[in-house]
């Protein structure tokens, strides 16, 4: 493995994070607010860290599958290190450990903070931390390959790294091309939900730190009480709407806007995020009714919004969902592992998989009834093989058992069972809040340093799709 070309192309990720800390530190300036200094060193500590390798490492356009792996968990993790940067100057709440979670838990799209009084921090730190979501959100390789399109064989290395397996098989296009689609659906949905929002009555800073968090998937709000601070509905019903949008197949939203409405007819998957979303809204709607509220259309608002957000993986809050009924919260905790579609900015199982492991069971069970019956599978027409069946499977029980592990971590640092459980489901979910003492309008700050820590791992884990992390252990890979 040449390091010294992985640390240039990781060098390039690093400017990309230069350039908005620069814009950060703009926005300080512009309020006054005092984080001028320490988002000007951040930026010029990354600008550094970026330019060197570009500096004394030669140009190459072909690298091999092991260092565009490499060059993907690389830039991920050093994101996240230099981007704590800015908290970490700034103190205040931010202890080295809670900067580092706050700092993975924007690139990674989580949304779960170690903030008390978010409303305390200055213009320049609250648009970074809603500028990592974006970031993070479309993928930092992404945004690479969309600005230097021409590097080469590195461009298709780099796409296959960073995209999950059940993405790539729904985007049936080329690197470039499909680097565009995605790029573009990406900025044009942020500006469209800036207008909406600002049309609603927002103003323009929390327009854009909303938007950005919302098409990210990411769920960092400007307010101690999310998006119910706001108390408007119009703001609302704009977030769930671009909070679906934002959860569908990047490549299904190009088709749709170019006119080819087929595409949709003939989606399975988004079929049933469609109607999971719906069918879990009205069960939570009806649940609540009576019970938390006494009006349906004030349940119906509420119980929308939160499966939404959850089963999306934003993390938005407009009501605490820690106080419903545990029938509500387990059907929040369901969205919450599945989340949406493969080729979106949301994070979790995805509704592929699910789809997928539905169809797999079905062929069982037609196997058991006709043993010498063959039958294949295809999602979206696009025919399933075996082995892809197999890491289907691998991967949802490799996810549920980081779960599992991480729960046993934290009631072992001594969290209750429904924290730990719905903590780690959020954060290996890239969800945000969960329930008990890291519900909606709570933190994480109370977690043991350790606890972070190894939250902020499974925060990682779940972007990364679990196996960037952990192909790190082998030994091919550092040949």
């Amino acid at each position: 493995m040449r390091f010294n070309v992985v640390f240039r192309y990781i060098g390039m990720v690093l400017l990309l994070n230069s350039l908005f800390l620069f814009t950060s530190t703009g926005v300080a300036y512009y309020y006054g607010d005092g984080a001028v200094p320490h988002l000007l060193f951040s930026a010029l500590l990354c600008t550094l860290s970026g330019i060197i390798p570009l500096i004394f490492v030669p140009n190459t356009a072909e690298i091999s599958n092991s260092e565009g792996m490499m060059i993907v968990v690389g830039s991920w993790v050093l994101s996240c290190i230099l981007g704590a940067a800015p908290y970490a100057l700034w103190g205040g709440e931010f202890t080295l450990s809670n900067a580092l979670f706050e700092s993975v838990s924007g690139f990674t799209t989580t949304g779960a903070t170690v903030v008390s009084n978010i409303e305390a921090l200055p213009h320049g730190i609250l648009f970074w931390r809603a500028s990592t979501h974006w970031i993070g959100g479309v993928g930092i390789i992404v945004f690479i390959l969309s600005v230097l399109p021409t590097m080469g064989g590195a461009s298709l290395v780099l796409y296959r790294s960073e995209m999950s397996p059940a993405a790539l098989r729904q985007f049936k296009m080329r690197a470039k091309e499909a680097v565009r689609v995605i790029a573009s659906v990406y900025v044009v949905l942020t500006f469209l939900e800036t207008l909406a929002l600002m049309i609603c009555g927002l103003s323009l800073f929390d327009a854009i730190t909303h938007s950005f968090a919302t098409i990210a998937t990411g769920g960092f709000s400007t307010k101690n009480l999310s998006i119910a601070s706001f108390n408007n509905p119009a703001a609302e019903v704009v977030v769930m709407i671009f909070m679906f949008i934002a959860g569908m197949n990047f490549g299904l939203l190009f088709a749709i806007t170019i006119g080819n409405f087929s595409a949709i007819k003939y989606s399975e998957v988004l079929k049933y995020y469609f109607f999971a979303n719906v069918i879990g809204i009205l069960i939570v709607t009806f649940d609540l009714y009576g019970s938390q509220y006494d009006s349906l259309i004030q349940a119906l608002r509420y119980a929308s919004f939160q499966v939404l957000s959850l089963g999306t993986s934003t993390g938005f809050a407009s009501a605490d969902s820690s106080v419903w009924s545990p029938f509500a919260q387990m059907i929040i905790i369901y969205f919450t592992l599945q989340c949406a579609c493969a080729g979106s900015t949301s994070g979790g199982i995805k509704t592929d998989r699910i789809v997928i492991l539905y169809n797999s069971i079905v062929r069982k069970m037609k196997h058991i009834i006709y043993p010498n019956a063959v039958f294949h599978i295809s999602v979206d027409k696009i025919k399933v093989t075996d082995v892809a069946l197999e890491m289907n499977l691998i991967y949802i029980i490799l996810y549920l058992a980081i779960i599992f592990v991480s729960t046993l971590f934290l009631t072992g640092s001594g969290l209750d069972i429904v924290t730990a459980f719905s903590g780690s489901a959020a954060c290996m979910g890239n969800a945000g809040p969960g329930l008990g003492t890291v519900g909606s309008f709570e933190n994480y700050k109370h977690l043991t340093h350790a606890g972070k820590i190894v939250l902020s791992i499974v925060m990682l884990l779940g972007r990364l799709e679990i196996y960037g992390i952990l192909i790190l252990f082998s030994k091919k890979m550092w040949k």
